[in-house]
């Protein structure tokens, strides 16, 4: 199973890298990140950069699309070439996935209209603008259309992915190979349940 993931200035690292590791560890697949050309592309911190291998045109169809989101979406949505290239390869794949406000740019792409789709509650609303109906889970399955919401989710979208790729106990066996067993120190990685004030807090972080 061939995986693309796009990467374009300012994404969010773990957006790409979290179902890059799960996808990594799964037998027979291969997962390569590709943009307009090879070559590193800078992360929304500017301080990290993934290297592209291979370039949009070299990968037009993959098995599986993983559109990653972060603050450089708002401006890839007028990227022809990335948008294109997702509208094209969406034609061949067996599942295109986003995570975070990756979802806009399969909004952006003609993808999601008259479908259920996630992202980040920052952003959950502006679904709507691409003809989706946001809702509000961790992971929506859409027949071969399949989005996350924020950044963190990335993993559990690429393990209910692998579950349907493979099978279950490889989704199980990739789970604990990665050690992937949250106990977030706090109760607050929603909305609903942060404390009064850390909704702003978190907003400011990330516009």
């Amino acid at each position: 199973m061939r995986v693309a993931i796009p990467l374009y200035p300012r994404f969010t690292a773990l957006d790409a890298v979290g179902p890059y590791t799960v996808m990594a560890f799964a037998p027979d697949c291969t997962v390569t990140f590709v943009a307009a050309e090879p070559g590193p592309v800078t992360d929304d911190q500017g301080t990290l950069a993934l290297t592209a291998t291979a370039s949009y045109a070299d990968l037009p169809d993959p098995d599986v699309i993983v559109v990653p989101g972060g603050p450089g979406t708002l401006e890839a949505l007028s990227d022809e070439v990335l948008i294109g290239w997702i509208r094209r390869a969406h034609a061949h794949t067996r599942w295109t996935t986003s995570v975070c406000s990756g979802s806009l740019l399969l909004g952006a792409a003609g993808l999601l209209d008259g479908v259920k789709a996630t992202t980040h509650w920052a952003i959950l609303e502006m679904l709507a603008q691409f003809g989706a109906e946001p809702v509000s889970e961790r992971v929506v399955v859409e027949g071969k259309i399949v989005t996350a919401a924020g950044v963190s989710a990335g993993i559990d979208m690429a393990l209910t992915l692998l579950a349907q790729a493979s099978d279950v106990e490889t989704a199980q066996a990739v789970q604990l190979a990665i050690e992937y067993d949250p106990r977030p120190p706090f109760d607050c990685g929603s909305p609903k349940t942060a404390p009064e004030g850390v909704a702003e807090r978190a907003l400011s972080l990330i516009t």
